[in-house]
């Protein structure tokens, strides 16, 4: 039996790509390298991912059809091919970002999103490069914070792989799931896709070159914590609290997990928001709405750096609110204690990076 392209390419015709409903000839995923060799036929199947869901089911459809409308005397062999280079590794997956932050609270409400989005503005304008991913699946907030709402991600090929190109504003490289929600509607997602829209974020963009990667972490301890420690190595936390002892019995649970012997991630200090209130009529007056220096006692009691005192000032929420944080504006009263943070953050890391042996990721096993 003389077999000629024709049949074999008439018969991948009668394949379906599942994934698109095309069949394979029409969809492209034929490479051109077919060979014929008596009753040997080997080629290539080109698929868009690696892994593909659907590939060792299609490649067995196409190995039958061939049997089928060919012979089945045919001896087949069909090598894959990916259009997409694989995801990196766990652990490898941003290796031009030399510091990757989380910003972590207990509970919510304390001001952590806040405190993210301005530590990264102020890292940049210390002449660092910095991005900011929101891995508040649930509850994001960097979109409106950095009013980008209306932002539209997309992607490019880059390296073999297409790539999401973050938003860029501030000095700051921006991911957010909120970019690709509707905000209007509440994200009710299992764990598991929660995870995997996160992986995205994280190995599926454009990063590049970066000094510095913030992350804002969802509150509390949850998967998003789990799938962050499983896939990057996190330098060092700063953890954000109010002195009020509600939120600080939380804090202490942020402190315990990333202390945790599976999980061995530096504290490189604390952050003391909502410290005190001062009303612009009274500026020399302080008032301790939530309490007296409860992070700073409980930084000394878990011998952890305190970072910085915030002061609870009303136009930083409203600054947040509009689309630019108060670390922006170089005569915003906050402006000042941001910077200073930055610059804390900057000098805990430099020690921790010269005393401290680099963070590995966290693995389970099965």
């Amino acid at each position: 039996m003389n077999i000629y392209p024709k049949l074999i390419t008439d018969a991948l015709a009668t394949v379906r790509y599942p994934g698109t409903g095309k069949n394979l000839v029409e969809g492209g995923m034929v490479e051109d390298d077919l060979r014929i060799d008596g009753m040997h036929v080997s080629f290539s199947l080109l698929f868009e991912k690696n892994p593909d869901p659907f590939m060792k089911s299609v490649v067995k459809a196409a190995e039958t059809a061939i049997h089928t409308f060919v012979s089945p005397e045919v001896k087949v062999e069909i090598a894959v091919k990916s259009a997409q280079a694989p995801r990196p590794e766990p652990g490898k997956m941003l290796p031009q970002v030399k510091n990757v932050i989380a910003v972590s609270s207990g509970k919510g409400g304390v001001g952590k999103s806040t405190v993210a989005a301005n530590l990264a503005v102020s890292l940049a304008r210390l002449g660092f490069r910095v991005g900011l991913l929101d891995a508040d699946i649930f509850g994001p907030s960097v979109p409106k914070m950095f009013h980008l709402e209306a932002e539209r991600i997309f992607a490019e090929q880059r390296g073999g792989r297409q790539l999401l190109i973050p938003a860029f504003k501030y000095g700051v490289k921006i991911l957010s799931i909120g970019f690709f929600v509707n905000p209007d509607t509440a994200t009710l997602w299992r764990g598991g896709m929660a995870s995997n829209a996160l992986k995205q974020l994280i190995a599926d963009a454009d990063w590049g070159e970066l000094d510095y990667l913030v992350l804002d972490t969802p509150p509390g301890t949850s998967d998003i914590h789990l799938t962050l420690l499983q896939n990057l190595a996190i330098t060092g936390a700063v953890i954000v609290s109010t002195p009020q002892a509600v939120a600080l019995a939380d804090a202490r649970k942020g402190i315990d997990m990333y202390r945790n012997d599976k999980v061995n991630v530096p504290i490189l200090g604390l952050v003391e928001n909502m410290a005190w209130f001062t009303p612009a009529e009274l500026p020399e007056n302080k008032y301790y709405i939530f309490g007296r220096e409860g992070v700073k006692k409980l930084a000394e009691e878990m011998h952890t750096p305190l970072l910085a005192q915030l002061p609870l000032v009303q136009s930083v929420c409203e600054s947040g609110d509009e689309g630019e944080p108060a670390a922006v504006a170089e005569n915003h009263i906050m402006a000042v204690h941001f910077l200073d943070l930055a610059r804390r953050v900057v000098e805990e890391t430099e020690k921790r990076n010269r005393e401290l042996p680099a963070t590995s990721i966290v693995e389970m096993k099965k």
